[in-house]
C-alpha cells in the first residue's frame, strides 16, 4: 500500500528498507536465487523476485528509493503554509459545522480556495 509520505515510513525507515534491497542486489550479483535471498533476508519470496527482476533490468540503482507517485503539489510554499493554518482552524471555520471531520473532498476544496485567493490577489496587484 502506498501512502503520501513514502510508504508511511520515516526517512530512517526508508533508508533501512533501501539497505535491505541493496543487500538483495549484492546477493543476486553473487548468483544467489530469489528464494535463498528471501530466506536469508527474512522477506517474502514475492519481494525477492521483484527485487531480482528490478536488479536484472536496471542494476542496483533500480532498487533505490523513489519518490512517491502521484501529482506534485500545485501550491507554492506560502500557499501550503496557509492551507496548513486553515486546516488547523477546523472544518467549522470554513462552513462545515454539521460534521467536524476533514474529508478528502473538503481538504481538496479548501486547497482550491487557498490557491484561488492567491491567484486573485496576484491578478489584482497586476491590474493596479
Amino acid at each position: 500500500m502506498r501512502y503520501a509520505d513514502g510508504g508511511g515510513l520515516t526517512a530512517a525507515g526508508r533508508a533501512k528498507r533501501e539497505a535491505v534491497r541493496f543487500q538483495a542486489a549484492e546477493m543476486c550479483e553473487q548468483g544467489m536465487r530469489p528464494p535463498e535471498v528471501a530466506h536469508r533476508l527474512r522477506v517474502s519470496r514475492k519481494s525477492a523476485y521483484a527485487w531480482h527482476a528490478a536488479w536484472r533490468d536496471g542494476g542496483k540503482p533500480a532498487l533505490a528509493f523513489k519518490r512517491p507517485g502521484g501529482f506534485a503539489c500545485q501550491l507554492n510554499d506560502a500557499q501550503a503554509e496557509r492551507l496548513q493554518a486553515e486546516l488547523e482552524a477546523g472544518p467549522a471555520a470554513h462552513g462545515w459545522s454539521e460534521d467536524q471531520r476533514w474529508t478528502l473532498a473538503r481538504v481538496a476544496e479548501l486547497g482550491l480556495r487557498v490557491r484561488d485567493v492567491a491567484f486573485r490577489r496576484s491578478c489584482h496587484r497586476s491590474m493596479v
